[in-house]
């Protein structure tokens, strides 16, 4: 069995200070996608013995970043997919584990304003044949935070957010392309297909937590090849280390 994480972290080391490090010691997931690292490798405390870090950091200090935790043997295969304006914001790692293939992602938000949503179509636009070149490669992950929710089920209130950054139709329509019949397949939504409140992500204001208005913005899609493979999916919504949960997939796999 392979169990394969996605979480940002919002500030790995904020994370570490919360404990996510014993959670980490104590569930032991294969690999783990970070996004939101905000940290070189250097300023990040050791992991639990037996797994390492990767990271591909952003040139702004506390910015952005992603990277793998792992306790397989993982080579980078990939930083960046050669577009300067994302790249440098560490938004992509693609690593290998034997003959399987995972991507950390992480997307940009539009929430902060015109100039950020432009930075993010952008990027909507771009990245698509990357997608295409990995798929047609098969058996790959796809572990990342993409600041979308996909359907009216993946969020708390989606009638109030339609004209919000991370539901707008546009986006969704982007998300519709990506998992569409014979493209990418949704984890989640494979096992779960009609489970409303399986969110991933609540915002730090107006009591999100507490009265559960949440996303589910943090996805593992995956090569059609593997769906037989995909077992079971958990969202681990406490303890609490950021305001994204850990969402973990098991595969029947030993890559």
């Amino acid at each position: 069995m392979l169990r394969v994480t996605t979480f940002n972290a919002n500030g790995l080391r904020a994370a570490v200070r919360k404990g996510f490090y014993d959670w980490l010691d104590e569930k032991r997931p294969d690999l783990v996608a970070l996004q939101e690292v905000r940290a070189r490798a250097d300023e990040i405390p050791p992991p639990p013995p037996g797994y390492r870090i990767e990271v591909a950091p952003a040139e702004r200090a506390g910015y952005a970043g992603v990277a793998f935790l792992t306790r397989r043997p993982l080579r980078i295969l990939e930083t960046g997919f050669g577009v300067e304006e994302f790249d440098r914001e560490g938004r992509l790692l693609l690593g290998e584990l034997g003959s399987l293939r995972v991507a950390a992602l992480y997307l940009p938000s539009g929430s902060q304003g015109p100039e950020r949503q432009a930075s993010k179509d952008r990027f909507l636009e771009v990245f698509p044949p990357v997608l295409d070149r990995w798929r047609a490669r098969g058996r790959t992950i796809v572990a990342g935070d993409f600041n979308i929710a996909h359907r009216a089920i993946d969020l708390r209130n989606a009638k109030a957010n339609e004209k919000h950054s991370g539901f707008l139709p546009h986006e969704r329509a982007w998300m519709d392309r990506r998992l569409a019949p014979g493209a990418w397949v949704d984890t989640l939504r494979l096992l779960h297909p009609d489970t409303p409140g399986l969110y991933t992500w609540w915002t730090y204001r107006a009591r999100a937590w507490e009265n559960d208005v949440g996303w589910r913005i943090d996805y593992q899609i995956v090569t059609p090849d593997l769906t037989p493979h995909v077992r079971a999916v958990r969202i681990d919504r406490s303890p609490r280390f950021s305001d994204h949960a850990p969402y973990t997939v098991t595969y029947d796999l030993d890559p």
